[in-house]
């Protein structure tokens, strides 16, 4: 269903452009737009949305991509004529939320949750997308293991994943080979020390979940979140063999969660969101964190961006905090100042960074609370959760609701 307009329930520097709820599949993840197409993630609904946004006041979707009823398809990368989708086992389908988000969820072997490739399916499937609105199925990277969560990738020879493989505590970093799309095969992989328990490595007790959520790579770096195992900056320079640059945690004292990171290599800044993953009374408030990595193996927190304010985002229950940032993919809005990042029950956040040591928030658009709940996570308030954004080179923002579908808005500016 495609709605004609949208009253936000706050706003700044954005016009309402477009919303679909895309055909009932509300519940919706990670999101990438190219050659006139929306690609959408979603978490009950087993499989991707295909949406025609060519008009992006009227987008309609045109398809579903499906896959394994017991698994998930959350996150996706596009370029040029190809689309990478992540497959998992569905935790959360399995999980409370204190289970899923406060510790560990791998273990020694995946056959607990049954057999691979029957009883759900866990790994990297590549559609070839010459025909957008129709995307072609023509490779599958499976994995030993329980799947893979989040993949960067901008075109390029090398993929980068976050995958949970037998034998280890939870999610790692995995480099993929593209060379052939049809036959993707991994070449290198990187954890944290106690991670790979079948090799005898000693669990690190640390309160909370330590696992890989995904790394953003630029000039052969890769900026890793580990959740409450805090960031690393890793040379992945020679794909075979990732080293560790550097690893700063902060949880505790802080509560962690550590889920984005964003390099802005012009100024030698890192921006790295933590993900606020319960209701609002029962968590510290989450940071989106400023750090100075003129020196790699010394990143420096400088700074945070400031909480939203316009209303109280607290009494109005749900998650507040940051989730994901728009990452400055080639060929996308890409800015080093100005920095969009989705903040759950507070909706789209734009914060300015000119002046790294002091952040200013510019703008923002807070969608209405939505008129269905479709999210399988239990024990969650009923409340607007704005998960993902990418903004295209004309800052036309397309903003994803874990119930409310698609919202497109328009950047106009502070």
């Amino acid at each position: 269903m495609v709605m004609d307009t949208v009253v936000p329930d706050s706003c700044r520097g954005f016009k309402f452009v477009g919303h679909s709820d895309l055909e009932g599949r509300g519940h919706s993840d990670q999101v990438m737009v190219t050659n006139g197409y929306s690609y959408v993630g979603h978490s009950k609904t087993r499989g991707v949305s295909v949406v025609d946004v060519r008009d992006p006041r009227r987008p309609v979707t045109v398809g579903l991509l499906p896959h394994h009823a017991s698994s998930w398809a959350l996150h996706l990368q596009t370029h040029d004529n190809l689309l990478l989708v992540a497959e998992a086992f569905d935790f959360r389908g399995a999980m409370t939320d204190t289970e899923y988000y406060l510790r560990a969820v791998g273990g020694m072997q995946s056959g607990r949750f049954g057999v691979r490739g029957r009883d759900y399916s866990a790994g990297m499937r590549v559609y070839d997308t010459t025909d957008p609105a129709q995307p072609r199925a023509i490779g599958f990277l499976e994995i030993e293991g329980l799947g893979i969560h989040r993949i960067w990738w901008v075109g390029d020879r090398y993929a980068y994943a976050s995958a949970l493989l037998d034998g280890y505590s939870d999610y790692i970093l995995i480099v993929i080979d593209l060379a052939d799309p049809t036959r993707p095969v991994i070449v290198g992989q990187w954890a944290l020390p106690g991670m790979w328990l079948s090799g005898g490595e000693e669990a690190v007790h640390q309160p909370g979940r330590v696992g890989l959520h995904h790394a953003v790579v630029a000039d052969d770096v890769a900026y890793g979140c580990w959740r409450d195992g805090g960031v690393t900056l890793i040379d992945v320079k020679d794909k075979t063999a990732p080293k560790l640059i550097s690893h700063r945690t902060w949880s505790p004292p802080f509560d962690g969660g550590t889920h984005s990171a964003l390099p802005l290599h012009d100024r030698g800044l890192l921006i790295v969101a933590d993900e606020a993953v319960r209701v609002a009374d029962q968590e510290q408030r989450k940071p989106i964190w400023v750090f100075d990595i003129r020196s790699p193996a010394n990143p420096v927190a400088i700074a945070t961006c400031p909480l939203p304010s316009d209303r109280d985002y607290v009494a109005k229950g749900g998650n507040f905090g940051p989730h994901n940032l728009h990452e400055n993919r080639p060929g996308s809005f890409q800015s080093s100042t100005t920095i969009f990042a989705t903040y759950q029950n507070a909706g789209l956040r734009v914060f300015d960074i000119s002046n790294p040591f002091r952040p200013e928030e510019t703008g923002w658009f807070v969608p209405p609370t939505p008129s269905r709940w479709m999210e399988p996570m239990r024990g969650r308030a009923r409340a607007l959760h704005s998960a993902d954004v990418f903004v295209d080179r004309n800052g036309l923002a397309y903003l994803t609701d874990y119930d409310a579908g698609l919202y497109i808005v328009q950047w106009t500016g502070a």
